[in-house]
């Protein structure tokens, strides 16, 4: 990556595709993955609403040149061609994502199995949560569309072949296509594009250059996202605008669907700049609006995070208490005390070493799994106060949702 990173004429970095040195060759597995595209268009035409989505993100990847039209292949040459299929952020109904299946196996190997995966280079998840919190004005922002910014070479877009319809046309016939781009699939993706993006805000030999946009950029991102907090809003400001020039003029990145705490923040961006259905008068309104930001639910207006509980009824099963359990995402811990009983249940029930995951679990632990599972849908069996607690955070019970204040620290003045 140090060797072979560099900028494109047109402004974006381009990135080799990180290949093992000592690694089997690649056999065309062109027939494999036409099959799968063909199951893949059946399975579409019996569900048109999907259909319509997917063909949508392929225009729009079509459109934006993430994607040509693949070249003859000379004799003998290496290329792998990568089954696509749709998937839905269980958060995001009704938004489609095509991934590219980089792990499917052909006599043996998979594109993956031949890439380096490279360093670990995202930010601890917890640290750029907890710094969200440190100051009083909370900003957010997402960098669009992040794997797709950065480049694969062109002696490299061979392994990253697919087939779809040409013209993105249903009635016309499955040609080859190849990707110019690092694809959301491929194991080095994530490590590439971070590297892109420190590049894109700091790309200084010298140290002693970096600025506030470099220390933004580089601690306080996870992968795409980026969370922070100052003093006042002038200075979140500044420090937002800034980085996103920078990122476009050396990147040609954007930085989009930016959210805050404060209305003075969001009314100096454009409404294309801000997250969906949100911009400064909704302060002035009651109306909650509720963002995710690394997975948690942001309310911005009162600046809160709101932990929803699942109520899907699930089996009274080991899987099934598992899955109940886990299914409440909580990096900070916040909500371990509502937490703990469902899982000093589940660990009882392991300790046994006699239940299946599937089997039903004994009556007696039944009840108790019972009435705890109650005890979250009804705010009134939770011995909760709503009070602070020793994280210097307070709870709220609110039906089904527990609320807890992003602050970490407020003056006397301000509790």
């Amino acid at each position: 990556m140090e060797e072979e990173f560099y900028k494109t004429p047109e402004g974006n970095w381009s990135a080799p595709l990180p290949l093992r040195q000592h690694r089997p060759r690649l056999e065309n597995n062109r027939d494999q993955v036409f099959k799968r595209t063909e199951n893949l268009v059946k399975s579409l035409q019996r569900n048109h609403v999907k259909q319509r989505q997917f063909c949508d993100f392929m225009q729009g990847m079509f459109d934006k040149q993430h994607a040509e039209l693949a070249p003859s292949l000379e004799s003998g040459e290496e290329c792998r061609y990568l089954p696509i299929f749709p998937v839905y952020h269980p958060k995001k109904p009704g938004k489609i994502r095509v991934v590219f299946d980089s792990s499917a196996k052909y006599n043996g190997y998979s594109l993956n199995d031949v890439l380096l995966t490279g360093p670990d280079v995202t930010n601890s998840l917890v640290g750029v949560l907890l710094k969200f919190r440190k100051e009083k004005v909370a900003i957010t922002a997402d960098v669009e569309k992040m794997f797709f910014n950065f480049n694969v070479h062109r002696q490299y877009r061979n392994l990253l072949r697919f087939i779809w319809f040409k013209d993105n046309d249903h009635t016309k016939d499955l040609i080859d296509y190849r990707m110019r781009v690092h694809v959301f699939g491929n194991s080095p993706s994530p490590a590439v594009a971070t590297i892109g993006l420190r590049k894109s805000a700091c790309n200084h030999a010298d140290q002693s250059l970096c600025d506030e946009v470099c220390d933004f950029v580089k601690n306080h991102f996870y992968v795409d996202d980026g969370l922070i907090s100052s003093v006042d809003a002038q200075s979140a400001v500044n420090l937002m605008k800034k980085t996103q020039r920078r990122l476009k003029q050396e990147g040609n990145l954007n930085l989009l669907k930016i959210s805050s705490n404060n209305a003075d923040v969001l009314g100096s961006f454009s409404p294309e700049d801000l997250a969906k259905d949100l911009n400064a008068m909704d302060f002035d309104t009651s109306t909650a609006n509720v963002q995710r930001s690394l997975g948690l639910y942001w309310e911005v207006k009162s600046d809160t995070f709101q932990y929803k509980v699942c109520c899907e009824e699930k089996p009274s099963t080991k899987r099934g208490i598992l899955s109940t359990v886990n299914s409440v995402f909580d990096p900070l811990g916040f909500v371990a005390p509502v937490l703990l009983g469902g899982r000093l249940i589940l660990r009882n029930i392991i300790q046994t070493g006699k239940i299946d995951w599937d089997e039903p679990i004994p009556d007696h632990i039944e009840s108790e799994w019972t009435s705890w599972r109650k005890s979250l849908k009804d705010s009134q069996g939770l011995a909760i106060p709503t009070k602070r607690i020793p994280t210097l955070a307070y709870w709220q019970v609110q039906g089904k949702n527990y609320t807890y204040s992003r602050m970490l620290l407020r003056k006397p003045s301000e509790q």
